[in-house]
């Protein structure tokens, strides 16, 4: 028969092999194995499977340091959806402006562990201070801006500028954070003046399309009328050099005619008679007359009844 000091001894020698085969653990390829001994810092370990002393003498942490984790700030997902479900929460989202304007604004936060030691071991509340300081730096970054910016214009620099800050403040208090982005979720005026900044803004977007159509406009009518002018300023300078080649022409034709006077005057006085007739003629009345005789009117009225007239009062 057994007896009560062997079935001890067996429970004790078992409690003791349970104890020292809880010391094996496995890290797995996204996680770091980090050993606490007696609550301080002892070593790393990489994937793997590994052994510590069992607690209460080594601890070991895993944090996933390759998990890209996400925080929310300003608004808590009730349900994934679809349709997802938002919970506002003003205390996190009202923020207020560079130029005195409220606006609620939601947000996300994107990080990874880029040094397991410090996030474990440097800063106490490590997933409320990522939050708050994430808060703090997205309250600076819209108060160095207007609502304009806030709302539409602005939000990739916001975007940028926080996250450079809360990069700067998780580094300064050695979290062993690496930031991967903050984006803005949804950017909107507080519900009581809601409607007031819709009109601000559908009243921006009128005045940013007219002005586009203007531009668009100008675009247009500003090269046709230039090229119209410069073809008005062709046609000019070819008229001018027409006008002066043919003033030319008739000043060098003038002074062949006046040189050829000079040595002939009687035939070329002659020859100008008889080029003026030849110009004037064909365009007048042309009456053709028998030998004048005695007591015929020297004066006729050569147009029309008058000639029928002044023929009976000759005779």
């Amino acid at each position: 028969m057994v007896s009560a000091k062997k079935i001890a001894l067996g429970v004790v020698l078992f409690i003791i092999a349970i104890w020292l085969l809880s010391g094996v653990y496995i890290v797995h390829p996204e996680e770091e194995g980090i050993i606490r001994r007696w609550g301080r810092y002892y070593t790393s370990q990489g994937p793997g499977i590994h052994y510590h002393i069992p607690w209460p003498v080594e601890r070991v942490d895993k944090p996933p340091i390759a998990k890209i984790q996400k925080m929310e700030i300003g608004f808590k997902t009730i349900r994934v959806g679809p349709p997802a479900v938002y919970q506002d929460l003003e205390e996190e989202s009202l923020m207020l402006t560079g130029d005195i304007n409220i606006v609620d604004l939601w947000f996300i936060v994107q990080y990874r562990i880029k040094d397991a030691k410090a996030y474990l071991f440097n800063v106490k509340h490590i997933k409320k201070t990522i939050k708050d300081a994430a808060e703090a730096a997205m309250r600076q970054t819209i108060g160095d801006r207007g609502v304009d910016e806030a709302l539409a214009i602005g939000k990739e620099e916001i975007q940028d500028a926080a996250e450079k800050r809360l990069q700067r403040i998780l580094d300064h208090y050695e979290s062993g954070i690496h930031v991967v982005t903050v984006k803005l979720q949804d950017v909107h005026p507080p519900g009581e003046v809601k409607e007031a900044f819709e009109g601000v803004a559908s009243a921006k977007e009128a005045r940013e399309r007219l002005v586009n159509e203007a531009l668009g406009k100008y675009n247009t009518e500003v090269p046709r009328a230039g090229g119209e002018a410069e073809k008005t300023i062709r046609e000019a300078e070819a008229y001018a050099v027409q006008r002066v080649k043919h003033s030319q022409g008739e000043a060098k034709r003038f002074l062949e005619r006046l040189k050829a006077y000079r040595e002939a005057k009687i035939i070329t006085k002659d020859r100008l008679y008889l080029e003026t007739m030849r110009e004037i003629l064909p365009d007048i009345e042309k009456v053709i007359m028998a030998e004048p005789r005695e007591g015929l009117l020297k004066f006729l009225n050569l147009r029309g009844k008058g000639l029928e007239g002044s023929l009976r009062g000759g005779e």
